[in-house]
């Protein structure tokens, strides 16, 4: 009697988290959604290298990007490379910090709420803002409605550091309060391949060696 063949994995979509590259204000100030922040020169020269990274793929079926210029910026060389436009998709937004936009860092450090938001993440919500919970949840439905177009594809979500932390925590079955031990540097790449059996994260914050061999183990 003929063996069955065995049945073929769940083809899955391979989605490439990028943090924007790096700004004015990267590590001293918390610029949230406010607009007219750009990439400093060595963001520029970050988001060519990372564009240059993701080339050496296969195939890149679509760049998306957060609608923030910092993030867009970083997106386009990386689109332009492989012959793409960048698409923006709110999803991938930076979380809403409310009262605290554009504050600086130092000077939250020393606010009481500091420590709930390093050590209680997801009992908190920002002044007028959104809460940790609800910004993983955007984040888990955006890559989601994008796996969902693009099936069995590969994709870039260039997002901000926060988001990409939480949407790892949520692949990993890791709890929010545990996800600022995850570090998401300006311009790595993140990668995370979602199927039907669930997401296989297959690198996190990866900034220099190459992309061209992601796969499950």
């Amino acid at each position: 009697m003929p063996r069955k063949p065995k049945p073929s994995p769940p083809s899955s979509t391979l989605v490439l988290f990028v943090r924007h590259g790096q700004t004015a204000t990267t590590g001293t100030m918390l610029p949230g959604r406010a607009p007219g922040l750009h990439l400093a020169d060595v963001g520029n020269q970050q988001a060519a290298k990372v564009a240059q990274r993701i080339s050496e793929l296969k195939t890149v079926d679509a760049v998306y990007a957060s609608p923030l210029e910092r993030a867009r910026e970083t997106a386009a060389p990386i689109a332009k490379a492989r012959g793409l436009k960048v698409q923006i998709e709110r999803g991938l937004l930076e979380c809403d910090f409310g009262d605290w936009t554009g504050r600086e860092l130092k000077e939250l450090f020393k606010l009481p709420e500091w420590s709930q938001v390093q050590r209680y993440p997801s009992g908190f919500r920002f002044p007028n803002g959104e809460s940790f919970v609800e910004m993983q949840a955007r984040m888990v439905n955006a890559a989601a409605k994008l796996c969902a177009m693009h099936p069995g594809g590969t994709i870039v979500a260039v997002s901000h550091a926060d988001p990409i932390k939480a949407v790892v925590a949520s692949a990993i079955g890791t709890h929010l309060d545990l996800f600022q031990r995850t570090v998401i540097s300006t311009c790595s790449v993140t990668a995370i391949a979602y199927s039907s059996h669930g997401p296989i994260v297959l690198t996190v914050n990866s900034t220099g060696s190459s992309l061209s061999e992601l796969r499950p183990s």
